[in-house]
């Protein structure tokens, strides 16, 4: 977890998970790095937030697999599910439901499936596409904290990979062009300089 800047509450907080979707920012906002995964974004998020001040909304900008064909560029999230958390069986086991899909109120209507796995087989893929379009690590988790905590997010997804065969690879090769692509969108969306 790293947070470059000051949370003020007239301003947005950028989040995005690792520093290689970050390296094209040139912002006056507060940016928090919270590593890779739904429990370093949830404990990141969590803990910036419960320091306070809390921001105005919080922007996720991010890396996604595509899990459609045709699946590119960059995407405002409507739905965030998880693929990796059996909500239903808990709820048989609780009483008490679970996980359950988070609209998000300023999205579009891209559904983005979230889990602590990278995704880069092709079962898998095809499983995911039932559900979603793309795939991450830190949307949900993400999603949930500032829920619970009420501030405002937007989740943004620049699609780095196809979630197959060769996906790290891809990534590795595409970050740097997805991160240049979050940084433009971030210009063009939000108060990027004071």
């Amino acid at each position: 977890m790293e947070l470059l800047g000051k949370i003020t509450t007239d301003r947005p907080l950028l989040v995005l998970a690792v520093k290689e979707e970050a390296q094209f920012l040139e912002t006056d906002l507060p940016v928090l790095l919270t590593g890779m995964g739904k429990v370093n974004a949830a404990t990141a998020l969590g803990i910036a937030l419960g320091r306070g001040p809390r921001p105005s909304g919080i922007v996720n900008l991010g890396t996604a697999g595509a899990l459609l064909p045709g699946m590119s560029g960059t995407h405002v999230i409507g739905t965030v599910v998880q693929h990796d958390f059996d909500g239903r069986l808990l709820a048989t086991l609780t009483g008490e439901s679970y996980g359950a899909p988070l609209t998000l109120p300023d999205g579009g209507d891209t559904v983005l499936a979230t889990g602590d796995t990278f995704i880069s087989d092709e079962t898998a893929r095809a499983r995911l596409a039932e559900q979603a379009a793309l795939v991450d690590m830190e949307g949900y988790a993400l999603a949930h904290a500032a829920a619970i905590a009420g501030v405002p997010l937007r989740i943004v997804k620049h699609v780095s990979d196809e979630a197959g065969e060769g996906a790290a690879r891809t990534w590795r090769e595409s970050v740097a062009e997805c991160a240049r692509a979050l940084a433009e969108w971030a210009e063009a969306n939000t108060p990027y300089r004071s």
